[in-house]
């Protein structure tokens, strides 16, 4: 290798890049990742992409002073149920990252395959840790922290043309970052949401309010949560917190209702007009989600 000769070549690849610039097409709600160029100087954007990241807590702890089978197993149990979770939850694009993984949906229904996707995370996390606990009790505490986040992205493969071991997708956006930094603040066991989904999981009826068991449904699901690592971006930092599960008796037919496309629940209208009430008193909170929903107006050509 000369490094000198590379360097000037990726400076004159770098020049010829900034000269004009690249192509982007739309790329409506479905598109075939696998089919995307990388030669070619063609972006492709997507409108609206919900991420969904899972992060395992305490994962660079759990191999210390132990086995390494021990920590293999670990991994292998709890990356693998996150894999197959996103993989029946029918997410259109997903990859592993050291010990946790993140998947993207996009088009029909992308917001509740999303939310059933990370609730169900949740409450396979509790199963996973309690595993853990019993077999390996000295080990230090994980489990699952899940975030979920949305906004349009530009997507190109990038990487050595004739080696396909060599070449990824690129997601240029907020989605995967502001996923990600909700789930960092998140602890194990939680689910945090920023603002732009929460607009969207609040007016289904299955995800906002609880079911009937003891005494429900309440309004109590969901906390309001300012999410730090998002301080710079106010609106997407007023999100919501979960720490519930899938109910043992509800959590089948709410997951159904949820991935049918179901919204309404005849039980709920009561507090579904309480919300509205207390949400006007929250000039904060207004505030942030007028302008979430202006902005996601213009990004759908719509006039606000």
């Amino acid at each position: 290798m000369e490094l000198g000769i590379l360097l000037n070549d990726l400076s004159s690849s770098t020049s010829e890049e900034f000269e004009s610039m690249p192509e982007v097409v739309e790329g409506g709600d479905t598109i075939d990742v696998a089919s995307l160029p990388i030669q070619v100087r063609r972006w492709t954007r997507i409108s609206d992409v919900v991420a969904v990241v899972a992060d395992l807590k305490s994962s660079t702890q759990l191999g210390t002073g132990s086995k390494a089978a021990s920590t293999a197993s670990i991994y292998e149990a709890g990356t693998g149920g996150v894999v197959k979770i996103f993989d029946l939850f029918a997410a259109d694009f997903l990859q592993i990252q050291g010990d946790g993984a993140f998947a993207l949906f996009w088009g029909e229904l992308r917001f509740q395959r999303a939310a059933a996707a990370g609730i169900t995370i949740k409450t396979f996390s509790l199963d996973l840790t309690e595993k853990i606990e019993k077999k390996w009790p000295s080990k230090p505490q994980t489990g699952f922290k899940v975030g979920i986040a949305s906004h349009r992205v530009l997507v190109k493969r990038v990487g050595t043309p004739r080696n396909p071991a060599q070449q990824e997708p690129i997601w240029a956006g907020k989605p995967v970052n502001y996923a990600s930094k909700a789930a960092q603040s998140a602890d194990r066991h939680e689910l945090v949401v920023t603002g732009s989904v929460w607009d969207q999981l609040e007016k289904n009826d299955y995800l906002a309010f609880t079911c009937s068991c003891n005494g429900g449904p309440y309004d109590t699901l969901w906390k309001d949560f300012a999410i730090p690592r998002l301080e710079t971006d106010e609106k997407e930092a007023q999100g919501r917190k979960l720490t519930s599960t899938w109910c043992v008796t509800h959590g089948e037919e709410f997951c159904s209702a949820i991935l049918d496309g179901k919204i309404r629940r005849d039980d709920v209208d009561h507090l579904r007009q309480a919300r509205v009430q207390k949400q006007m008193s929250n000039a904060l909170w207004n505030k942030a989600q007028r302008e979430r929903q202006s902005r996601a107006a213009r990004r759908a050509g719509l006039r606000s």
